[in-house]
């Protein structure tokens, strides 16, 4: 067992800006840590109840949200890790101290004497002077506590922390088994006639993957980088059902089956939300949203699918035409869709991923969109190789605005065996100002899963890819241009529905010419991609988007069915296969294939905070596509809109409703018109 003097987190870090010393930790530093980490801040909670004082805005609201700096400062290493770059011994010291921390969490929501002094403040709120963002704080305060049961009987108050406590176990567990689920998988190939349509590149990748586990031929895995081209290209129709079986039955059955976290997971919800006077879990979670009601979710959604379901029927009836103009001789089935999908796009436009990818060089892309980032926000990245990052392969940037300090920005972008499937942005520090007025510095990372290099060619993206980091840098930005006095309200600490508005908005850059024209440049020639190449790009922009549109309302529909289960499609919970096909039936255009399950690798709801909220990534293209239509009626890089875009939304948090935000860089509430017509499923007026 580490002691103090060598335990890294004990200490002040001796590195640039205090970023985590990632070479100096060790597995068995967290436990020690966390445990001297939660005394002191059990100390700093005692030191706010047993304040003589009467309790007031500084001695009792701005006191605890300036408590256990610590704690938060180890927990956000061990859990980033856990996601980026962990191990079973990882895994195991994530599983022992999130119970911990669920209950301390649970401690302090449900001390009697604190929230005594929260509530005395909250009641006298409106005669105490407080600007917009003290107001916000104390709101959110008092809310937290009620909402993780501080007004609970002593009885409820105690099942209230086994339940959360539970669930915060359950969560880990479920987002570990897809991992091993999709590390667990790999098909071989010995034989290259097996493989045509497979371009080289990734057959390079799959060559080398196989060489690197000691076998000749070559070996796909389920990883987005291998699956989705494999999917997209190979011929070899039964080698494409059989990834296609693999991907979507991952977690069904066996060692890392996840049909009973399942419904562990959704029962414990609800039992929580019941505890707290909800009938639902979905009317718990949405009370803190701008979507307020499941009612509303489920007309928006609704909504949506009205829009958009025909026209997807019709994009598969071509996709069915298609086929049999080829010489098919099978039904369309859910693994053929993106192969005969990509050959149409290729047909329809002159365009498929290998077209564009020579001019979507990995390097190219990080300086597009840090060029994007300076002219917008006048931003610069420098890379800084004296600061600590946790794997070789991450990079570290110092931000700066204008000359001054921002943030320190990681970057993460290919898969390894310990990080887990997707792409997200995260945190290490939060920005706040401290008491003597100084700023603290965030430290923000993007860590995404792209095709790696190859021993013959770079990293080129698929268009798909580069929305990807666009997305992803997104988010970054909402954390590297907060300015919000407290952490709890800084950055991405926001409404989980207007979350994704900075994320989506930024891929709106990626099909104009004036930022195309910034970076994609091909990776041998050096020549700029072509205007007419742009032109198929936004011309293919909607090319099937009713089918993805149907997708996505699909999954918001089955995320509603397991948490508001009060629907009438929500189906028995003893099911959990049956609960899903009872969710997704008005959107199925496919045929069921058995021994699949989307609900048991759904780690968005299960494993992640879009519980209850997935629709969210819908309600926010509605944001984007309606905040976008400003910038190009001013200008892409209009500095007046991208200002307004920073000052009203970017910079805010959340120090107010994200409505108000919202209304104040827009003029108005936004309508879904600007992302029906972006999406073909509208004219323009």
């Amino acid at each position: 067992m580490n002691n103090t003097s060598s335990n890294p987190f004990l200490q002040t870090y001796n590195t640039p800006f205090q970023v985590p010393p990632f070479q100096q930790i060790e597995n068995d530093h967290f436990l020690p840590a966390i445990e001297v980490a939660l005394s002191e801040a059990r100390e700093e909670i005692k030191t706010i109840t047993e304040n003589a004082d009467s309790p007031s805005f500084e001695n009792t609201i701005e006191a605890l949200e300036f408590s256990g700096a610590r704690l938060d400062k180890i927990t956000s290493v061990l859990f980033n890790l856990n996601s980026a770059e962990t191990s079973e011994e990882l895994q195991k010291v994530a599983q022992e101290a999130s119970p911990k921390l669920t209950a301390f969490n649970n401690e302090i929501k449900q001390n009697a004497i604190l929230f005594s002094r929260i509530k005395a403040v909250y009641l006298e709120k409106e005669h105490l002077g407080l600007d917009r963002e003290q107001e916000m704080l104390l709101a959110k305060t008092y809310k937290s506590f009620v909402r993780s049961g501080a007004d609970l009987s002593a009885e409820d108050k105690k099942k209230f922390g086994e339940v959360a406590i539970a669930l915060s176990k359950k969560g880990l567990e479920f987002g570990e088994n897809v991992l091993a689920a999709t590390n667990a998988y790999s098909l071989h190939v010995e034989r290259k006639e097996e493989l045509t349509g497979i371009p080289e590149d990734v057959l390079e990748r799959a060559k080398s993957e196989a060489g690197s586990r000691d076998l000749d031929g070559w070996v796909f895995t389920l990883h987005a980088p291998s699956y989705i081209p494999f999917m997209q290209y190979a011929d070899n129709r039964s080698l494409r059902e059989q990834m296609y079986r693999a991907y979507m039955s991952k977690s069904l059955e066996g060692d890392n089956g996840n049909q009973v976290l399942v419904k562990e997971i959704v029962s414990l919800r609800e039992e929580l939300a019941r505890l707290l006077g909800f009938e639902t879990y979905a009317e718990y979670v949405l009370e803190e949203r701008m979507a307020e009601k499941p009612e509303k979710v489920s007309a928006f959604l609704e909504n949506f699918l009205d829009k958009a379901l025909e026209p997807a029927r019709a994009e598969v009836e071509e996709i069915k035409a298609f086929m049999a103009e080829l010489g098919a001789e099978h039904d369309l089935q859910r693994w053929d869709w993106m192969y005969y999908s990509e050959k149409l796009k290729k047909r329809k436009f002159n365009l498929d991923d290998e077209i564009v990818r020579p001019y979507f060089k990995l390097e190219n892309v990080i300086d597009g969109v840090f060029e994007t980032a300076s002219r917008l926000f006048d931003l610069s990245f420098e890379k800084k190789e004296d600061i600590p990052t946790y794997h070789e392969e991450v990079s570290a940037y110092e931000v700066k605005e204008n000359g001054r300090l921002k943030a320190i920005f990681l970057a993460d972008f290919f898969p390894r065996k310990g990080k887990r499937p997707g792409a997200w942005m995260t945190s290490y520090r939060d920005e706040y100002y401290k008491a003597n007025g100084e700023r603290e510095i965030p430290i923000i990372s993007i860590v995404c899963n792209f095709t790696p290099s190859s021993d013959n060619a770079p990293s080129l993206l698929t268009f798909d890819e580069v929305k990807t980091l666009f997305h992803e840098f997104g988010h970054a930005l909402h954390g590297i241009l907060a300015d919000t006095k407290y952490k709890s309200l800084s950055g991405t600490s926001v409404y989980w529905d207007f979350v994704e508005l900075p994320s989506q908005i930024l891929e709106n850059w990626c099909y104009e010419k004036e930022c195309l024209s910034l970076f994609a440049r091909h990776h041998q020639s050096g020549v700029e991609i072509p205007g007419v190449l742009i032109d198929q790009l936004k011309a293919s922009s909607t090319f099937h988007e009713a089918y993805a549109t149907v997708r996505q309302i699909s999954f918001g529909m089955l995320d509603m069915a397991f948490h508001h289960r009060n629907s009438e499609k929500a189906g028995s919970l003893e099911d959990v296969v049956a609960v899903e096909q009872a969710a997704m039936a008005s959107t199925d255009l496919f045929p069921k294939v058995e021994g699949t399950c989307m609900s048991v690798q759904f780690g968005h709801i299960f494993a992640g905070g879009y519980a209850a909220g997935y629709y969210s990534y819908k309600w926010a293209e509605v944001l984007d596509a309606d905040a976008f239509s400003v910038f190009k009626e001013n200008g892409v890089f209009d500095k007046k809109t991208s200002q307004s875009f920073k000052d009203h939304v970017l910079s805010r948090g959340g120090v107010e409703h994200p409505m108000d935000l919202y209304k104040r860089f827009r003029g108005q509430e936004p309508t879904p018109d600007a992302l029906l017509i972006r999406a073909g499923l509208k004219k323009s007026s």
